[in-house]
């Protein structure tokens, strides 16, 4: 419902504006917001507390390192993103796994008051969503492919899909200002063809940062180590170290295997972004620029992105 809708009495109005005032300060409190230095500013939202830091987790590193503004929203709580426990003991739990991630990457996050496996593409939620973009002044957003194979993955990709043009419209959530350009928008890459495959626009070299990465991404055991949702006691006993200690390593093999992979599936981009040092760039991060959006050409994806210039 418009701010300006006749149906709302003075009162309801004046309710709903607390309320709106209540939400921003929410979550002012939670998240610093950069100063006007001319650095870039880069929200990346994922649908769970642990799918950004995979998917853009070394880019983001690479980012802060050079004095960007990063932020990571989680668009759900990951409140059953277990085998053996959920709802709010859970959500505290992935909150400071998260948390303790994104201050080993050096970045910011935000988590969203969705419940895990409830996300809708409702208008509360595209709203949420456009205030957090413009709140952040973003030159970057990211997310999933709307194709993506679990529904709030996908959610999310349609979310923040919705919000690539309403970011823009001066009417729509009126209480936070809009920006006067539309950020670029990516899609994080996955496996899925139909209706089409995901085709990097961008890769970036993160072999700087690969044990920087991996290291946070194994701060958020409940996931990881102890499996999430379709994980068993049997991966990560509590009274037996050995087994802890051979879990602890896999986890990390296979968060470094998981980006050698790319490399190796999208050579081709390695050799067209770092002509002269593809052979020796183990890991990478991709990207693929969403058709909505402002539309960068190769000079504004080398400003937009960190990589070293050949």
């Amino acid at each position: 419902m418009k701010l300006t809708s006749p149906n709302l009495s003075p009162r309801a109005l004046f309710a709903l504006l607390l309320t709106l005032t209540a939400c921003i300060a929410a979550r002012a409190n939670l998240v610093t917001t950069p100063p006007d230095d001319g650095k870039l500013r880069i929200i990346c939202f994922g649908a769970h507390p642990d799918d950004c830091e995979l998917q853009a987790g070394g880019t983001g590193a690479l980012w802060a390192a050079q004095g960007h503004h990063v932020l990571f929203v989680s668009v759900t709580n990951g409140d059953i993103g277990h085998w053996a426990e959920a709802g709010g003991p859970l959500a505290v739990r992935r909150k400071k796994e998260v948390n303790a991630a994104h201050k080993h990457l050096g970045i910011q996050g935000y988590i969203m008051d969705v419940h895990d496996g409830e996300l809708l593409p409702t208008l509360e939620n595209r709203r949420t969503i456009t205030q957090l973009i413009r709140e952040w002044k973003a030159d970057v957003v990211m997310s999933h492919r709307p194709n993506d194979y679990h529904p709030d993955h996908r959610y999310s990709g349609v979310l923040v899909q919705d919000a690539a043009y309403m970011v823009t419209v001066p009417f729509f959530c009126p209480d936070t200002p809009i920006l006067r350009k539309n950020p670029a928008f990516f899609y994080y890459p996955d496996s899925f063809k139909k209706p089409n495959p995901f085709q990097p626009d961008i890769v970036v070299d993160i072999d700087s940062v690969i044990t920087r990465k991996v290291d946070a991404l194994a701060m958020m055991v409940s996931q990881f180590q102890e499996g999430g949702a379709n994980g068993t006691a049997e991966l990560y006993p509590a009274n037996d170290a050995g087994k802890r200690t051979a879990r602890d390593r896999q986890v990390r093999e296979n968060f470094a295997r998981r980006n050698a992979g790319l490399a190796t599936r999208f050579k081709a981009k390695v050799t067209d972004w770092y002509p002269s040092r593809a052979p020796k760039i183990q890991h990478i991060e991709a990207f693929e620029l969403c058709e909505y959006g402002s539309q960068p050409d190769r000079a504004e994806l080398q400003r937009l992105f960190p990589f070293p210039r050949e």
